[in-house]
């Protein structure tokens, strides 16, 4: 599975969701060279996804800004699937609700 078509299944869960809305972000030679590849907003809580394949792995530039995000407020992460994204944002909601 591509990277694109992780993002694409990803984006499609994420803007399936009441009260979230969620888009591709491009960095490189489009934007911001270590951007993650995702940003939204779930229930009013700003999140920024990094999308790797299966085993891949953040660059130490993508880290730093996840950090800088994170040091922010947003709720941040790897995700190597549809399935960790979901558990991420489901963790940060429970997190939250407490």
């Amino acid at each position: 599975m591509s990277e694109k078509s992780i993002v694409n299944s990803i984006l499609k869960y994420l803007n399936s969701l009441p009260q979230c809305r969620a888009e591709k972000t491009w960095g490189g030679g489009y934007g911001n060279a270590g951007k993650p590849d995702i940003t939204g907003c779930l229930n009013g809580r700003r999140f920024e996804l990094e999308v790797k394949v299966p085993g891949g792995k953040a660059t130490p530039l993508q880290k730093v800004t996840l950090e800088q995000w994170k040091e922010a407020g947003a709720i941040v992460a790897v995700v190597h699937s549809v399935e960790e994204a979901k558990e991420i944002l489901k963790e940060a909601e429970a997190k939250c609700e407490k």
